[in-house]
């Protein structure tokens, strides 16, 4: 249940496990039974309670096991209104979000764990809007031949890879990963708010590489990648990016963990590296008792930091010669109280984000949009919009935002939940009344002289989402 943005990294053995903890995602898990002990020589964070964390699995057990496949479906559906009511319904700024006022499936998915022996794999297919959302901001598919994001829209994790008895346990997978950069999980239903912060929208959902996973003790886990570049399908220049985690689970009670990443990912700039640390502590500081009140109480803390230098910016300062500064600084915070028999709970938080050059921002789309059209590079005669929202070194940005929900639980495999959102940003950025589309809000309308994208500093939003998992 420990799945944190993108934690598919996860020790294979729980694949196989047909009681507590059995489709976690990144599989660290514990009570797992004689037949699996049998096979795998240790089982990490055994016995440990992880199904209170923010960006991992809540449920307690499991319903579509078998001996060799442990299925998974999930339905993430959504109506979400603006307060600056765009003519367009267009939500700009959100991986989770696309359409305003109307109901949309966010993500539809099937999939499983497969293992034999102490080979496994894991293949989750995704549709709905955020097969188009997420990649939208991957450069690497302009690259070369072959429509990369056409390959891969439908897919949100496919690896495979083998076990092997050293210490507590090593993994070698090889495919396309979820990401923990930012903490949060690529699927809503495994995290506190629904709409997430600056801090997690504008860092990676999901890696195609290799991995080396290891666990030297019980309660610790220490992994390496190589994978292509930040976000991204293929590679932007000559070298892959590197990177890793190391988590700490003393107890059922605290959770620590860094992630770090090194790579060179402006596409044609080789002289440009990027350097990414993302840190988060979870702590549950209350337990009661499974009554009608208050049931448990945690915390999850994050902070990211990171730059870009060489190619003509210069990292966190600024420099006559070698170019403006150009990092990223941010930090998110989200309390939740579980209530009523753990069937319902409440969080509040927020975050804030500072990020110089603009080179995380996810863009806004439309005619606002800096980028060609991905699935029809045509439009536009292969270029973005006529008023494109500016990424250039130098160009400041710098956001914050705030949320409080309430969700309801009658069991582990549903929830729904309500959810306001409140988003400022130092420079016009979010979809006003007019839209980023045209003057009607339709694509085919034809865009008069003058005519310019309405984007403004503020947002007021409410979210109701229905999240299923089976």
């Amino acid at each position: 249940m420990i799945r944190n943005k993108i934690l598919s990294i996860g020790l294979a053995v729980t694949t196989m496990v047909p009681a507590a903890h059995a489709q976690e995602i990144n599989r660290e898990i514990g009570d797992a039974p004689a037949h699996v002990k049998k096979t795998y020589s240790q089982v990490p964070f055994e016995g440990l309670d992880q199904s209170w964390y923010n960006g991992g699995d809540r449920r307690d057990s499991a319903v579509l096991q078998t001996k060799y496949i442990s299925w998974n479906i999930l339905l993430d559906a959504n109506c979400t209104h603006s307060f600056n009511a765009p003519i367009d319904h267009t939500v700009v700024g959100s991986t989770a979000l696309a359409r305003n006022d109307e109901m949309e499936v966010s993500v539809a998915a099937i999939g499983g764990d497969f293992v034999y022996n102490n080979a496994h794999a894991r293949i989750m297919t995704q549709f709905g809007t955020r097969a188009t959302i997420v990649p939208r901001n991957d450069l690497s598919v302009y690259r070369g031949q072959y429509a990369m994001a056409d390959v891969y829209r439908y897919i949100s994790e496919a690896y495979a890879g083998y076990h092997f008895n050293v210490l507590h346990g090593l993994n070698v997978d090889a495919g396309m990963f979820m990401s923990y950069i930012g903490l949060n999980s690529y699927y809503q239903a495994e995290n506190w708010e629904y709409q997430a912060s600056f801090t997690s929208d504008n860092t990676p959902w999901f890696f195609n590489g290799i991995r080396l996973q290891l666990y030297p003790t019980s309660h610790l886990k220490a992994e390496a990648w190589i994978i292509n570049g930040w976000q991204s399908y293929g590679m932007f220049n000559s070298l892959p990016g590197v990177g890793g985690n190391i988590t700490w689970i003393p107890n059922s009670n605290i959770k620590l963990l860094t992630n770090d990443y090194y790579g060179t990912d402006a596409p044609g700039i080789i002289g440009r590296h990027r350097f990414h640390s993302d840190n988060s502590f979870l702590w549950k500081y209350y337990t009661g008792r499974k009554t009608a009140g208050i049931n448990k109480m945690a915390l999850s803390l994050t902070g990211d930091i990171g730059f870009e230098k060489g190619g003509g910016v210069n990292g966190f300062n600024s420099d006559a010669q070698k170019g403006p500064a150009q990092y990223f600084a941010s930090v998110m915070a989200y309390n939740r109280m579980w209530f009523g028999k753990n069937k319902w709970a409440w969080c509040i938080g927020g975050g804030w984000m500072k990020n110089p050059g603009r080179y995380l921002v996810l863009y806004p789309t439309g005619d606002a949009s800096p980028l060609p059209n991905q699935y029809n590079p045509a439009l536009n005669g292969g270029v973005g919009g006529t008023h494109p929202f500016s990424a250039n070194p130098g160009d400041g940005f710098e956001g914050w935002d705030a949320s409080t929900n309430i969700s309801w639980m009658p069991n582990q495999s549903i929830e729904f939940r309500l959810e306001y959102v409140h988003r400022e940003s130092s420079v016009p950025y979010f979809a006003g009344q007019g839209g980023v589309t045209s003057p009607t809000g339709y694509t085919y309308t034809s865009l008069p002289t003058g005519w310019a994208p309405d984007l403004v500093k503020k947002e007021d939003r409410l979210i109701l989402a229905l999240l299923f998992r089976l």
